[in-house]
């Protein structure tokens, strides 16, 4: 059974209709890379499955459970929704990290804000703290940043700010982790700290959905690939066929303009 199912997805904004009906798949443990050229619908895409955007029709499902159903939203509880988008994390593009705290604290803060809903939070809040903390710091040594917990983002590089907020995705522990080009706002040379850590995550099967322009990382990390063009999904499949064989001719005519320009 697939980890997340989107079918006959649609999102316009006005008369432009950016998504026309994307249906795709994803198993548990496999990395998606959605590849295209900008206004082709990739970011939308992901702003959709992560309830950044809400569609305007389709069916989004994470492990069975819908995130978005336009047919049967109204059966929804606003406690179902709420738990079924918190099986999803993002990393932004553009860091988002809170400038008043430190990098261990923007780790945290959204779990304690989580933790505070839960009925044993004034029976346990030392224990349930002491948790979050532990956990936050593990996954901050798993990012290389063991060394940086009291630091502040303005003290860290771009490459640094972007492994935290990697770190604070997954400290919600999410099924799935979703990136929206996690290098565009990075200098070249900070880019590759940045894939391998992504790449480590692969190693350990963390279930991902990746927008990137980063061709040869798409063909390295991914199991499936996505070419979107004009709202619509072009040509799927694995990396060998989409990258080093695609079929469709705007396919070729991407990842050629793509060469031209590396």
């Amino acid at each position: 059974m697939a980890i997340l199912e989107v079918r006959n997805l649609h999102k316009s904004f006005g008369s432009n209709h950016v998504l026309k009906g994307i249906d795709f798949d994803l198993e548990e443990g496999k990395v998606l890379s959605v590849i295209g050229s900008s206004g082709s619908g990739k970011t939308t895409l992901l702003r959709c499955i992560t309830s950044l955007e809400k569609a305007d029709s389709g069916k989004i499902t994470v492990n069975g459970n819908y995130v978005f159903d336009s047919e049967n939203e109204h059966k929804l509880t606003k406690e179902e929704i709420r738990k079924n988008r918190l099986a999803v994390g993002l990393v932004f593009q553009s860091f988002n990290l809170f400038p008043q705290y430190t990098v261990l604290k923007n780790v945290t803060l959204a779990c304690e804000l989580q933790a505070k809903k839960r009925d044993e939070w004034r029976k346990n809040k030392k224990q349930i703290l002491e948790e979050i903390n532990s956990n936050a710091k593990d996954i901050l040594a798993k990012v290389g940043l063991s060394e940086k917990l009291d630091s502040y983002p303005c003290q860290l590089s771009g490459g640094q700010q972007q492994r935290v907020s990697i770190a604070r995705a997954l400290a919600m522990n999410p099924d799935i982790l979703f990136f929206d080009e996690p290098t565009s706002a990075l200098d070249p040379e900070l880019t590759g700290e940045i894939l391998k850590v992504i790449k480590s995550l692969a190693a350990e099967k963390m279930t991902m959905v990746i927008v990137t322009h980063e061709m040869a990382f798409a063909r390295d990390v991914s199991d499936h690939i996505i070419f979107m063009d004009g709202g619509v999904i072009v040509e799927q499949g694995d990396p060998e066929q989409v990258i080093n064989n695609p079929q469709n001719e705007r396919t070729k005519h991407f990842l050629n303009r793509f060469k031209e320009n590396s």
